[in-house]
């Protein structure tokens, strides 16, 4: 693992992204406050080509039916990239520009773009896939791991959301749409006019993650840290609701997190 880490600047706020480790943004720093837990695994890293859990790591794709590896018995989780290394295509300033090679566990050649930008008050996390040849279906997603005590009162999450996927035993939606239910979760949730949950550290630092995807996953079940994984599709989405990428039309999401002192 390389570990070349590149250094965005803006105003208070730096950002460390390290591309020989998933290509990862591995800290966030505003007025020398750490946004993000520290640590190999955390960090925020993007989930692709697809987010979450898949089914016994097993997905469709048309009569075809790929096997990828469980990396979380008995299912596969997250994607391919997020342990690899990705390359510098461009750097500097307050922009990060990372690609990644898509292949082998992934059936199908293609290549992963994500463009890193900051500004004062925010980060834009910008993602495509393209394909190198045949159509294959594909998710888009980000990992972030935000501290939930930043040296005050712990975060708090605040979101509305239209519905929440039914968690089932194996932690993965059954197919029903629900209520929205408290917390503590490992769910997913839809906001069909865009992502948007803004985490309050009292007296601290309110940030908003927004995104125009509709799909959201909210994890808070460990003690250190709070996720927000803004992402295409939902769990198991490869199966579910897949997204396309076509040799004209690659696969783009992004997702921006703001922030302003309190």
């Amino acid at each position: 693992m390389s570990n070349e880490e590149i250094t965005l600047t803006a105003g208070d706020a730096e950002v460390t992204v390290s591309p020989g480790n998933g290509g990862r943004v591995a800290g966030l720093r505003v007025g020398g406050l750490e946004l993000l837990r520290q640590g190999q695994k955390f960090g925020c890293f993007p989930m692709v080509p697809w987010c979450g859990r898949i089914r016994d790591g097993r997905f469709r794709d048309g009569a075809a039916v790929h096997q990828m590896p469980l990396n979380s018995p008995p299912h596969a989780i997250h994607g391919t990239t997020r342990n690899g290394p990705w390359r510098t295509a461009r750097a500097g300033g307050n922009e990060a520009v990372l690609t990644f090679d898509l292949g082998d566990p992934w059936p199908y050649p293609g290549r992963v773009t994500q463009i890193a930008e900051l500004v004062e008050d925010s980060l834009t996390l910008t993602m495509s896939v393209e394909t190198y040849g045949s159509s294959f279906p594909a998710q888009i997603g980000w990992h972030p791991w935000f501290n939930r005590n930043l040296g005050g009162e712990d975060v708090r999450l605040d979101f509305t959301a239209a519905w929440q996927e039914e968690r089932g035993e194996d932690h993965l939606p059954t197919g029903r749409r629900i209520e929205p239910r408290p917390g503590p979760w490992d769910d997913c949730f839809g906001m069909p006019g865009g992502v948007d949950v803004t985490l309050t550290w009292p007296g601290q630092l309110e940030l908003k993650v927004t995104s125009r995807e509709e799909w959201a996953v909210v994890y808070d079940e460990q003690e250190a840290a709070v996720c927000v994984e803004p992402q295409t599709g939902p769990p198991n989405g490869l199966n579910t609701a897949p997204r396309l990428v076509t040799p004209l039309e690659p696969l783009e999401a992004s997702t921006t997190w703001t922030w302003r002192r309190l």
